[in-house]
């Protein structure tokens, strides 16, 4: 089993990597193999409401990050995402290519175990994590909890490994994570039936 834990910050060392790197190695001390994805520098294209994904089961926009995040979110049987707080959110440019992938390949992101990450230096740790679990939570992916909300603080990685706090709720998190996978996979119960999405608009 894997988890990707995704990247969701333009520093691919920094506050947000440090706190993933945490859970990372908590889930391999637990025997559950981990692969940290930085989304990188670049601009990213966000979703235009073209609804062609719904066409041709994948995005209509042929970019490199989506491929990569797709092929390993199609991997991989469970799924943390980190980002750094701005402006009391997420990073702009993860939000852009989590609503293209969010949208367009539900299907393999449902009945997945996940969590959300969150780094800050000093506030918007809650609104951006409540903001990261709205993506989780629509794609019906069991959210996995820790003993806190999951925020570090500091303004460099230096800062975060000085936050015990923090970091023991990176670990608790991994732990948990763990222990969902493969309770999951132990279970002899079959995965919910899915009924059809009924899509409804408050004047209909």
């Amino acid at each position: 089993m894997k988890v990707l834990l995704v990247n969701g910050s333009p520093n691919p060392e920094g506050c947000t990597y440090t706190a993933l790197k945490e859970v990372a190695g908590q889930l391999e001390k637990n025997g559950i193999e981990t692969e940290i994805f930085h989304i990188g520098k670049q601009a990213v294209q966000g979703c235009i409401a073209c609804g062609k994904c719904a066409e041709l089961g994948r995005c209509v926009f042929k970019d490199d990050l989506y491929n990569e995040l797709l092929k390993r979110i199609k991997e991989a049987a469970g799924i943390v995402i980190g980002s750094p707080v701005y402006v009391a959110g997420p990073n702009g440019s993860l939000c852009a290519i989590l609503d293209r992938i969010f949208y367009s390949a539900r299907e393999y992101l449902t009945n997945k175990p996940s969590a959300a990450v969150v780094s800050c230096r000093r506030g918007g740790a809650s609104s951006t994590f409540d903001r990261l679990n709205k993506y989780l939570t629509v794609n019906q992916m069991p959210v996995v909890t820790s003993q806190y909300w999951n925020s570090v603080h500091g303004f460099t990685p230096e800062d975060v490994k000085k936050d015990l706090e923090g970091l023991q709720t990176m670990r608790v998190l991994g732990n948990n994570m763990a222990w969902m996978l493969k309770t999951i996979s132990e279970s002899k119960h079959p995965l919910p039936e899915r009924e059809e999405r009924i899509l409804t608009h408050f004047i209909r």
